[in-house]
């Protein structure tokens, strides 16, 4: 499927694809490209330009997106987006779809109000733009895949303008998988150096989150990780609070809390068995704090949907 004979200015009204679908475009517009949906739209839009600008309005929040960035509009919202004034053209992927729960905690510290999240590329880091735009091609590819066959030839070269819709759960799930790399690779870095990754930190401390991060379910202690970096337990309790804002342990219980999520939402392990694996000794303990952190119990939260809003 292309974008062939689709207009560039929605109609009125037009609310945009549901949100249990998942498309998934590139485009590369020219001067005068608009789109405005007044009542906003029922699914999250991700785009992520390449080249050129681009211009997104949500709500009264406004932002402009040049190579490299990945802007989020959340559902429900009124907006428009388009070309750049001045602009000879914006290239451009999107998607419109449902967004996973766990996306929400990445993009969250990029929220610029009104459901509008901007992620622009870490100066410092590493350039994530290559993975960033094979994930894309790859949501791409996987859209288009045939059931569980193999899925037909990348983008057309050349075209202004290509769509794919996922058919199938098969599809839908790999697409989706793709897009949360692009989610995880755009605000990833950005999210580390806010919660502890920053040059000037201490070391010992990302280097006890990155161990927290990286293997959530195993069973760390603040003794276990002050022994990893060579830290007496109080003296590392202190240096991680002060540089983190929060505790050890409560930097453990939100990640096992993320973990047991995400496999709620790819699996389907029984509830137990993704408490074992997020590192929850207790049932009942993990029905509480999933609760708290999720306003609904595993078991519902598995129940409503992979994604919010579908």
């Amino acid at each position: 499927m292309t974008a062939e004979g689709l207009p560039g200015t929605v109609a009125q009204g037009d609310p945009g694809p549901p949100p249990g679908l998942v498309v998934v475009g590139r485009y590369d517009e020219l001067p005068g490209y608009t789109v405005q949906r007044p009542h906003g739209a029922d699914s999250w839009l991700f785009t992520w330009t390449l080249s050129g600008r681009g211009t997104l309005r949500q709500g009264e929040t406004e932002t402009a997106a040049g190579a490299g960035d990945l802007v989020v509009l959340a559902p429900g919202v009124p907006h428009r987006y388009g070309v750049q004034l001045g602009c000879e053209h914006w290239e451009f992927w999107w998607a419109h779809c449902g967004a996973r729960p766990s996306w929400t905690a990445w993009l969250a510290p990029h929220g610029r109000g009104d459901g509008l999240y901007a992620v622009a590329p870490d100066p410092t880091g590493d350039d994530p733009r290559s993975r960033v735009e094979a994930a894309f091609r790859r949501m791409f590819a996987d859209a288009r895949r045939p059931g569980t066959g193999i899925p037909p030839g990348p983008v057309p070269v050349g075209d202004r303008a290509a769509v794919a819709v996922a058919h199938g759960t098969t599809a839908r799930e790999l697409a989706l998988n793709a897009l949360e790399e692009v989610v995880l690779l755009a605000a990833g870095a950005v999210h580390r150096t806010r919660t502890g990754a920053a040059a000037d930190g201490d070391p010992r401390v990302r280097r006890a989150q990155e161990l927290i991060e990286a293997d959530p379910g195993a069973p760390h202690t603040v003794r276990s990780l002050a022994a990893e970096v060579s830290l007496s337990p109080s003296r590392f309790a202190h240096l991680f609070t002060r540089q983190q804002g929060h505790s050890p342990m409560r930097a453990l219980r939100e990640a096992r809390l993320q973990h047991a999520a995400r496999l709620l939402e790819s699996t389907d392990l029984s509830v137990g068995r993704v408490a074992a694996a997020s590192g929850f000794a207790s049932p009942f303990h993990f029905n509480r704090v999933f609760r708290e952190r999720y306003g609904a119990p595993p078991g519902a939260y598995r129940a409503a949907g992979s994604m919010v809003g579908a």
